[in-house]
């Protein structure tokens, strides 16, 4: 247990020490300071969770989201965990999903077949007068979702200086944790980027765009989900609703397990080739990666076998899947 004597030093503690792992947790930051302020309301000091005050604080308001409340409660459970560790008395209730160190979520994967249907509903999703390469747009940004496993906010992000079309790089910066990285495309990725900057070209608001994935106005393209939902409309495969899934985030699992897949099949050193796909993907160290191990043996069952007994000891087991 650390020196601090009150809820608030554990609170700043808790803030500085993610931050020193990459995270920015700026807007977090304002929602524990929201629970202190509930906290300081209520008379509470004391560098501990009491029943009352999670309770207090996990209750849903009148006017409130349901994604706001998760989310509220996420960062609850994020504080009671770093307590936790440190040995200061934390209230757990599970029994009333108060606070949950565990989510039966699980990613969805698609299959080979939907990514097909995926990629043809794209061409076919209606452009505009003044959208014209929106079909061009969505299809691109969907097969390099797939394709590299990025996130999609690296992906809306990215400018054109940071494209280069030459080698075929994609250089990602200010990504989760602060990490910086490329990422290499294949010949059949470069050569639809090629082809969708040659077309782009011919159209006003990109030619003095700063971002290489723009809106109708030239503006950085931010309403990926939207046309996201029409094209699996188009294809033919449910959506449960925001945050239900398949979500956009699916692709980046998908790319992690086919990629695990592929290499299995064609007899790679996991033991090898696992650290390489963390880099890839950005994530801080190979756990993320590894997650992937157990879930790519639960969906092909023809390569358990070969899972287990080849990298068995590799394999976690999985209890929950966040937006890494």
């Amino acid at each position: 247990m650390t020196s601090s004597e009150n809820l608030r030093d554990i609170v700043a503690e808790y803030i500085e020490e993610k931050r020193a792992l990459g995270y920015k947790y700026d807007k977090i930051e304002q929602v524990l300071y929201r629970l202190l302020k509930l906290a300081e309301q209520e008379g509470y000091s004391q560098p501990q969770l009491t029943p009352k005050l999670v309770n207090l604080w996990c209750r849903k308001t009148a006017y409130e989201t349901e994604s706001n409340h998760q989310n509220r409660i996420g960062v609850v459970r994020g504080l009671a965990q770093y307590m936790n560790r440190l040995g200061y008395p934390v209230y757990f209730d599970t029994s009333k999903g108060a606070i949950s160190l565990g989510s039966n979520f699980k990613p969805y994967i698609f299959s080979n077949t939907e990514l097909a249907k995926i990629f043809l509903a794209a061409e076919e999703i209606p452009n505009s007068k003044s959208y014209q390469f929106r079909s061009s747009q969505i299809n691109l940004i969907l097969k390099t979702l797939y394709s590299t496993g990025m996130r999609s906010g690296e992906l809306i992000n990215l400018k054109k200086d940071d494209v280069d079309l030459t080698i075929g790089i994609l250089h990602i910066y200010g990504a989760k944790f602060n990490k910086e990285r490329f990422i290499p495309l294949d010949e059949t990725l470069l050569q639809h980027f090629r082809d969708y900057d040659r077309y782009m070209c011919g159209y006003a608001v990109w030619k003095d765009a700063e971002f290489f994935f723009v809106n109708s106005i030239g503006q950085k393209h931010k309403d990926i989900y939207h046309p996201y939902r029409d094209v699996l409309n188009l294809a033919g495969i449910s959506h449960g609703g925001q945050g239900k899934g398949p979500r956009i985030h699916d692709f980046r699992h998908t790319f992690a397990v086919h990629c695990l897949r592929n290499w299995v099949r064609a007899g790679k050193d996991l033991t090898v080739a696992l650290p390489y796909l963390s880099a890839y993907m950005g994530h801080t160290g190979i756990r993320s990666s590894q997650h992937y191990l157990r879930l790519t043996a639960e969906l092909y069952p023809d390569i358990v076998t070969t899972m287990e007994h080849e990298y068995g000891w590799l394999i976690p087991e999985v209890t929950s899947y966040d937006n890494d």
